[in-house]
């Protein structure tokens, strides 16, 4: 009878305690979520959606046109988690009715992270808030703006800002001549200018004071990095030939490597596969949203040309040179993208160490980095970025100048 009575005790302990530890269900739709960055609040708007289980989510990242989509949302008691593979990074917050309450973390390398803490609100489409009762009537900022970035160490960089307002609502981007800054979106409140992006690597946000046709502002990315930036209205504005910029060196005509797929196999050049067809190298890293913008376009276009004797090798230079370490990283984004070419691991993400690598190259300035090779196996061009879909006509005419390139090497005999 003792034994019954304990069982029946433990049982009911063990009903109270699942009862307990029942998940919390965040509440689905739009949030608006502030990061806490060094330059101030940093907005981005999040889409919740339950899935069919019931028990997952979808978070949909919002940043102007785009929409991310992050990998699947858990909860875990009262907590929510997002989880960005690709980056290492991780969304955690504490839910309650209307507010989320938490961070996001990101790992730099080994075990350094870096994390922002953050706050959400429910049913909030606001980018940013008007905090100072701005005037309605705001300085326009719509088109070209050649723009100069200074680091805290007195280095420069070249690009052009390219804005299209609405009222007091602001997207567009800064085109430089390493890639894109991507999807921005925010606001022109009277004379200031704020925007911001998040994708979940990058955590952009962009201030400036707005004055005739020029501005003056600063630049925060993540929490380490801090940048001033001019502009001035420019409708002509444009950056260096991306073709100028890396080069081979004096006395080559192609390149060649040899590095291992995340199976551990040698891929090269010379591997039948490769002989007498166009090939495209990739040079690009799964922790840069620039290169992501790129194999999205890339990943279809080789599905429908692979027939007509097209090859595309992706060079990916990552956190980690460890093969165990960096495959996961180069399987999930060639699942994520249905990415039907070989992916192999070139090294290290430092420029340097990369160019090493290649030494037949003069320098490698930025990722992606893309090498056109004719059907003799000869180099014939090399772009350095890439002008993503968020930089509008830029990206169209890349497209157009890629596939009329494309169209002549395959047709050649």
């Amino acid at each position: 009878m003792k034994k019954l009575k304990i069982v029946a005790l433990i049982a009911l302990i063990g009903t109270f305690w699942s009862c307990s530890e029942k998940p919390t269900k965040p509440k689905t739709g739009l949030w608006r979520v502030a990061m806490e960055s060094p330059g101030g609040e940093l907005p981005f708007n999040l889409e919740l959606t339950a899935n069919a289980d019931s028990l997952t989510y979808t978070a949909t990242i919002l940043n102007g046109a785009e929409r991310l989509a992050m990998d699947t949302v858990t909860v875990s008691g009262d907590s929510l988690h997002i989880p960005m593979g690709i980056f290492e990074a991780e969304i955690v917050a504490k839910i309650s009715a209307e507010k989320l309450t938490g961070y996001w973390k990101k790992r730099r390398k080994g075990t350094q992270y870096v994390r922002m803490n953050l706050v959400a609100q429910h049913s909030d489409n606001q980018r940013f808030i008007n905090k100072n009762n701005a005037p309605s009537s705001t300085k326009n900022v719509s088109g070209n703006w050649s723009t100069t970035f200074i680091s805290d160490e007195g280095d420069t960089t070249v690009a052009v800002g390219v804005f299209e307002q609405k009222g007091q609502n602001l997207t567009g981007t800064f085109l430089t001549p390493s890639g894109d800054y991507r999807y921005l979106q925010g606001n022109v409140f009277g004379d200031s200018l704020m925007l911001s992006c998040f994708d979940g690597s990058h955590v952009f946000l962009f201030k400036a004071n707005i004055q005739d046709q020029k501005m003056e502002g600063s630049f925060w990315s993540n929490i380490v990095s801090h940048e001033r930036w001019t502009a001035t209205f420019n409708p002509k504005a444009a950056l260096p030939d991306d073709k100028t910029l890396t080069f081979l060196k004096k006395g080559f005509d192609r390149v060649a490597f040899s590095f291992p797929d995340p199976s551990g196999k040698q891929i090269s050049l010379q591997d039948e596969r490769y002989k007498g067809k166009v090939v495209i190298l990739q040079i690009m890293g799964t922790w840069c949203p620039n290169c992501m913008d790129e194999t999205k376009y890339l990943a279809p276009f080789y599905e429908k040309n692979k027939s007509k004797g097209l090859e595309i090798i992706g060079l990916a230079f990552e956190k980690s040179d460890i093969l165990a370490e960096s495959a996961p990283r180069i399987l999930k984004l060639k699942k994520r993208f249905n990415v039907g070419y070989d992916i192999v691991l070139g090294g290290t993400n430092d420029k340097v160490e990369a160019a090493k690598k290649l030494p037949m190259l003069n320098k490698i300035i930025g990722f992606p980095t893309t090498i056109f090779i004719d059907k003799k196996g000869k180099v014939r061009e090399i772009h350095t970025g890439f002008a993503g879909p968020g930089t509008g006509k830029y990206y169209d005419q890349w497209v157009e100048r890629f596939e009329r390139l494309m169209e002549k090497l395959m047709n050649e005999k």
